[in-house]
């Protein structure tokens, strides 16, 4: 009689307390080593991410994936010349779009601009780059420091804090004279 009774007793629906154990977990659905993705419009090849270590998170009500150990995309523009983003350790949410770079981030440009800072968000919706970190950008131009940038993939538009370095200017004469 005690052992049918331990039994009922063991056999009961547990289903409710163990849906709410698995949706508090944030384990990954999947780790992946030495990955080589290639993101593709049209048959036309946009980005080429490669790392040594992808966790994919996207089981999670907000979706994202983790690159731990570093990660290089080589993107490419219109007339698909080579761009380079490296990073430490980078992160993607999925549903925002947005690329979070973190540790020695340097994006190195197809002309020879080179842009390094310590964090950088990129906006893949609107092709948009910004921090709040201090970053170095240089090209044939442009040799600064600043606080804070916000600007578009091809840094003709961008707003910082307070420069420090060289920036050159060229200026045209009045026609009016």
């Amino acid at each position: 009689m005690v052992f049918t009774m331990a039994l009922s007793f063991s056999c009961e629906d547990s289903t409710k307390e163990l849906s709410e154990i698995i949706k508090d977990r944030q384990e990954a659905l999947g780790t992946a080593a030495n990955i080589r993705m290639v993101y593709t419009d049209s048959t036309k090849i946009q980005a080429i991410l490669t790392a040594p270590k992808h966790v994919d998170y996207t089981n999670l009500s907000f979706r994202y994936a983790e690159f731990p150990e570093g990660l290089k995309v080589i993107f490419y523009d219109n007339l698909e010349r080579e761009n380079e983003v490296i990073a430490d350790y980078g992160i993607l949410y999925n549903d925002t779009r947005l690329v979070d770079l973190r540790g020695n981030v340097r994006l190195q440009s197809h002309d020879g601009s080179l842009l390094t800072t310590s964090q950088l968000f990129w906006d893949a919706e609107s092709e948009w780059l910004f921090t709040e970190k201090p970053f170095r950008f240089e090209d044939s131009d442009y040799n600064f420091e600043a606080l804070r940038l916000d600007t578009n993939k091809e840094f003709t538009k961008f707003q910082t804090g307070s420069l420090i370095g060289t920036v050159t200017v060229s200026e045209e004469k009045d026609s009016l004279q």
